[in-house]
């Protein structure tokens, strides 16, 4: 975008008030831009649910942030893992019984260019299965409490989707014929945001107040491609994240955290959010550039269709 309509700095934490009695939930929370968001969300006050599926690493992410925050910042943690569309179903019960209101669910938890085709428990492509289908069957399942809350549903999507087919391979889906780390990944982030701007039209139709937003990292140093990544990948991104061309985790929390906070009449839901530098890798964040694949609706509509079915739910607005 030629100018930025948050200043030359772009969107920053500063721009935050007091977020005491706001609740938000994080996948994805315990490592990168979903525990940096946590921190920033927690630093203001507001209480912050980790849905991440390990205990450990997530029980180590909730003592750091106590340590630095102090000890009664209010952050808990629910298992979640969702490669496992049964561990989907249980935590959102557990997030319906525990938390009274939901200010915004940031979808931000995601695997990368894993190496070789791999399936989830219920025998999805596991990039797939992991970024869209167990966020869109989350999203489904919280959707009465997030509206009841007036509150958001934040998608994280990628620069990702400019890349690969550039549309969605609905004849074969688990990508058996032609598996390619990059090209199914770049796949799993456009269902994601295809998802979210067709979630927007479906809840305009039933005249609905949940507000959707699609943001992106840019290209920012955390455990990403190093959790699921290849070899290749990982030494190639780890000598990137040396360069000027990556960011720091923090500064890619920074669109995630302003989709869930900045006030409505700053915010398009059209839009696409994130770093607004070279190659909207870094820089600062506003609103990007989106390519029109993004939004095809035939597309998108089919793309549902076939996530209701995959899933076993049926939204109900």
């Amino acid at each position: 975008m030629s100018t930025n309509q948050f200043g030359k700095k772009g969107w920053t934490p500063e721009r935050l008030g007091n977020l005491s009695g706001k609740t938000y939930l994080v996948t994805g929370a315990n490592t990168g831009a979903g525990f940096e968001a946590s921190k920033i969300l927690l630093s203001k006050g507001a209480e912050v649910v980790m849905l991440n599926r390990n205990e450990t690493k997530s029980a180590k992410a909730i003592s750091d942030l106590k340590a630095e925050l102090g000890p009664n910042v209010k952050v808990s943690f629910i298992k979640m893992d969702l490669a496992e569309l049964a561990s989907v179903r249980n935590a959102a019960a557990e997030v319906i019984k525990k938390a009274s209101k939901i200010d915004a669910l940031i979808c931000n938890a995601a695997i990368a260019q894993v190496p070789t085709q791999k399936f989830t428990k219920d025998g999805f492509e596991s990039q797939l299965g992991v970024n869209h289908y167990g966020h869109f069957l989350l999203c489904g399942l919280l959707y009465n409490r997030i509206e009841e809350s007036n509150g958001r549903i934040v998608v994280v999507g990628s620069e990702g989707y400019k890349m690969g087919i550039k549309t969605i391979q609905s004849d074969d889906m688990n990508w058996d014929k032609n598996y390619n780390p990059m090209n199914t990944y770049c796949h799993s982030k456009l269902a994601q945001m295809m998802f979210a701007y067709e979630l927007q039209d479906r809840i305009r139709s039933a005249n609905k107040n949940v507000k959707v937003y699609v943001c992106h990292p840019g290209a920012s140093a955390t455990s990403l491609i190093k959790t699921s990544g290849g070899l290749r990948d990982r030494i190639i991104f780890g000598l990137m994240s040396m360069t000027p061309l990556v960011q720091s985790a923090e500064k890619g929390a920074y669109p995630e955290v302003m989709c869930a906070t900045e006030e409505e009449e700053n915010l398009n839901q059209k839009a696409y959010y994130g770093p607004t530098g070279r190659m909207q890798w870094t820089g600062p964040v506003g609103e990007c550039k989106l390519e029109p694949h993004a939004q095809d609706k035939a597309i998108a509509t089919k793309l549902w269709a076939v996530s209701e079915k995959e899933t076993s739910f049926k939204w109900n607005f």
